[in-house]
C-alpha cells in the first residue's frame, strides 16, 4: 500500500527543504519535485541518500521510492554534480569538477590518442587515371577525409555509421576549423527560471519551452565493434542458462581500444563478466540494488578495466540434443530490442556519460554499449550490439519514454500532464504510396533509437584475467541458486589447486579479486593493492612480494585451519572413556561464539555458519 512520506533534502548551497511524495513514486517523480523546489536546472546537480556521495539515485520510472528504501523522514543529500570519464563508476574517488563551458575536461584516453591521428584514409597512384609524378597528388589519389560517403560505401562490409571522432572531423572542419562548433545535449524540460509566468502547469513561454523533437537516424556511433577477449568469458556467463533455463545479465568490464577497421574508430574490449544481484526467471528478469558496486569498481579500476557495457541473454533452447537455440530476434515478425530494453540501455547510458570538450557540459552521449545473446536465423547461439541514440538517452533521461503494454517494438512518448510538460516528438515514415509523412511517436518504433555494432571474438584469444590451466574457476558472484558461493570455505577449495609456483596465474582471477576485495572478514584491504597491480602487469615479482606479506600469511593460516584434518573429525566424534562430557541440552554451554563475528553457533559446527571461518 502507497504511504505519505515527508522528505528532507539538504543541499549546501540551498540549505534543508521538505518535499512531499508517496512511496510509489518512481525515481523520476522525486527528482522533478527536488528540481522543482529547489529551482534547478535540467543537469548539473545530484541527490544521494549518504553525505559522502554514495548510493546515487538516478533517474527512473522503473524504481520507486521503496526499491531505493526511502522512507518517511530520511535525509537526502544534494550536491552539484561532477562530470567523470565513462569508465569512472559512481563512488570512484577521481573526479573531474566542471565549472562551464571551456573548463577543462579529461576525455577518454582512447579520446585523447585519437585526437592527436591525422584520421586521413590514404590512397595508392591509380596508373589508369593519375598523369602525375609519383610525389605529386590528384583529385584520384589525394587522401579522402575520414568521413568522407564514397569510402565508407566501398568499404567490404560497407561502414554504415561515421566513428564519432570522424563526425568530430565533420563538423569541425571549414574555415573557421571548429572553432564555434558545440554538441549540444537535446533537453526536453521546462528550463528553469522564467519569472514571466506562473511556473507549470500555471503557465508556458517561447522561451522556457522545450522545442518539439523529431527523431532522426543517428549518422555516427560512439563505439563500432564489441570484442569478447576470449570464448571462456562468455561461455562462463552463459553456463547461468545452462544450468537454470532463466535468464542473466550481467556487466562488461574492459577498456576502450582504438579500431583499425573503421578511420578514427573506437572498440570496447571486454575482459570480464560481473554478475550484480537479480531475480531471474526464464523470460523475466530483475535487477537488483548492489551494495558492492562502488568496491567492485574500485577493484576493476586498480586492475586497468572498467564498465564498457551490459550483456543479458534471450535463450530459449528449440533441440536439446543438437544444441541449438531458438531464432527470436532479428527476423521480420520480431524485434531486435524491445522499448523497455531501449530504456534500460538509455538509462546505463545516462549513467556512464562521455566526456567531451565540445560539449557545454563537459559530456555528450555515451560509450556504454549493450549485447544481447540470442538465437540467430541458424539456431545457434549469437550476439547482437547495439547502443541507443543521443536522443533517445535525452528522452529517457527526462522521462519522457515509456514501453507500451502490447508490442515490445513500440514505445510511446508520454503526454503533458499537471506534474510534467513533455515536447511533441515526431519522426519521419513512407505511407502506402511511398511518400514520406510525419508521424506523431504515440506509439514510436525503437528503430529509429538504435544503433546496431557488431559483436565478435579475436581469431587470437585474449586473457587480460587468466588462471591457472587445469584449476577449477573461482565462484562467480551472485550464484547462490546454483550452489555456487563466493565464500571462506570457496576460497580455501580454490587455493588448495594452486601449485605454489602457480601463485600469479591463480590469483589472475577477476571474479576472485573482486571477492578479494569485497570481503570484510579477510585482512587484505589495505596490502590488495599489490596484487591488483602484480595481475594488472603480470609482475611475478610483486606477487612474491604481496605473498609474503603479514596480512596474506594470515589468510593461509586461516586457510589451514579451516581444513580439518581426518584425526581432527574422528576426535569431534569420539564418545567413550576420556572424551569430554557433553554440555546439557538448552545450556549455554553448547554455543560457541565466532571470534570473527560473533555469531552464536551450535557445538557440533567447526565451522561458523555466518562467515565460514574455523573455530
Amino acid at each position: 500500500m502507497s504511504k505519505n512520506m515527508m522528505i528532507r533534502v539538504q543541499s549546501p548551497q540551498h540549505g534543508t527543504k521538505r518535499v512531499e511524495a508517496r512511496s510509489s513514486d518512481s525515481a523520476a517523480d522525486l527528482l522533478n519535485k527536488i528540481q522543482s523546489l529547489f529551482n534547478l536546472k535540467d543537469s548539473g546537480w545530484d541527490v544521494y541518500k549518504t553525505r559522502d556521495k554514495k548510493d546515487w539515485i538516478r533517474t527512473s520510472r522503473a524504481k520507486n521510492l521503496d526499491f531505493y528504501k526511502i522512507r518517511h523522514g530520511d535525509m537526502l543529500y544534494l550536491f552539484e554534480s561532477d562530470i567523470r570519464p565513462s569508465h569512472m563508476a559512481d563512488g570512484d574517488s577521481t573526479t573531474i569538477p566542471l565549472t562551464g563551458y571551456g573548463t577543462a575536461v579529461i576525455e577518454d584516453e582512447v579520446d585523447q590518442y585519437l585526437e592527436k591521428q591525422d584520421g586521413k584514409i590514404y590512397r595508392k597512384r591509380n596508373e589508369q587515371l593519375c598523369r602525375h609524378g609519383p610525389k605529386n597528388k590528384c583529385l584520384h589519389c589525394v587522401p579522402l577525409e575520414p568521413y568522407d560517403e564514397e569510402f565508407l560505401k566501398s568499404c567490404d562490409p560497407p561502414i554504415k555509421f561515421l566513428s564519432f571522432h570522424s563526425h568530430i572531423r565533420k563538423i569541425t572542419g571549414g574555415v573557421d576549423k571548429g572553432k564555434f562548433a558545440s554538441l549540444e545535449n537535446l533537453s526536453c524540460k521546462i528550463k528553469s527560471g522564467c519569472t514571466e509566468h506562473p511556473p507549470w502547469p500555471g503557465g508556458i513561454c517561447t522561451k522556457c519551452q522545450p522545442c518539439a523533437v523529431t527523431l532522426n537516424r543517428q549518422s555516427y556511433r560512439h563505439v563500432d565493434n564489441i570484442m569478447f577477449e576470449n570464448p571462456t568469458v562468455a561461455d562462463r556467463f552463459l553456463n547461468y542458462w545452462r544450468s537454470t533455463g532463466n535468464q542473466r545479465i550481467g556487466i562488461l568490464f574492459g577498456r576502450y581500444e582504438s579500431h583499425k577497421d573503421v578511420p578514427l574508430g573506437i572498440k570496447a574490449t571486454v575482459a570480464a563478466i560481473y554478475e550484480p544481484p537479480q531475480r531471474s526467471t526464464s523470460n523475466r528478469i530483475e535487477l537488483l540494488e548492489d551494495p558492492l558496486q562502488s568496491q567492485v569498481n574500485h577493484v576493476a579500476q586498480q586492475l586497468g578495466v572498467f564498465p564498457v557495457g551490459w550483456i543479458f541473454t534471450d535463450l530459449v533452447a528449440e533441440d536439446l540434443s543438437k544444441g541449438t537455440v531458438k531464432n527470436l530476434r532479428g527476423n521480420i515478425s520480431s524485434h531486435f530490442l524491445s522499448a523497455e530494453e531501449c530504456i534500460m540501455a538509455a538509462d546505463f547510458q545516462n549513467k556512464y556519460p562521455n566526456p567531451c570538450k565540445l560539449s557545454p557540459v563537459g559530456h555528450f552521449g555515451s560509450k556504454f554499449v549493450t549485447v544481447v545473446v540470442t538465437g540467430d536465423s541458424n539456431n545457434q547461439i549469437h550476439f547482437d550490439g547495439y547502443q541507443v541514440s543521443d536522443q533517445c538517452m535525452a528522452l529517457c533521461r527526462d522521462d519522457c519514454l515509456i514501453p507500451t503494454k502490447d508490442v515490445a517494438e513500440l514505445g510511446y512518448i508520454k503526454e503533458s500532464s499537471n506534474e510534467q510538460y513533455v515536447p511533441d516528438v515526431f519522426y519521419k515514415d513512407k505511407d502506402e504510396y511511398g511518400n514520406e509523412v510525419t508521424q506523431l511517436a504515440r506509439p514510436l518504433p525503437v528503430e529509429y533509437l538504435l544503433i546496431d555494432l557488431p559483436a565478435a571474438f579475436p581469431v587470437e584469444p585474449q586473457h587480460t584475467f587468466q588462471s591457472c590451466e587445469g584449476m577449477k574457476p573461482f565462484p562467480i558472484e551472485n550464484r547462490e541458486e546454483l550452489g555456487e558461493s563466493q565464500d571462506f570455505n570457496a576460497l580455501t577449495l580454490y587455493m588448495e589447486q594452486c601449485p605454489p609456483e602457480k601463485f600469479l596465474e591463480a590469483m589472475s582471477d577477476f571474479h576472485l579479486l573482486t571477492f578479494l576485495g569485497t570481503s570484510d572478514m579477510l585482512p587484505l584491504k589495505e596490502k590488495l593493492g599489490l596484487l591488483l597491480d602484480a595481475v594488472k602487469n603480470k609482475d611475478e615479482a610483486k606477487s612474491h612480494h604481496f605473498k609474503k606479506t603479514e596480512e596474506w600469511a594470515t589468510v593461509e593460516e586461516m586457510m589451514a585451519a579451516h581444513a580439518p584434518s581426518p584425526t581432527a573429525s574422528r576426535q569431534s566424534s569420539y564418545v567413550g572413556p576420556g572424551a569430554a562430557p557433553l554440555p546439557p541440552i538448552g545450556s549455554a554451554g553448547a554455543l560457541w561464539t565466532c571470534a570473527h563475528c560473533t555469531f552464536l553457533n551450535t557445538p557440533e559446527k567447526q565451522n561458523c555458519d555466518v562467515c565460514s571461518l574455523p573455530r
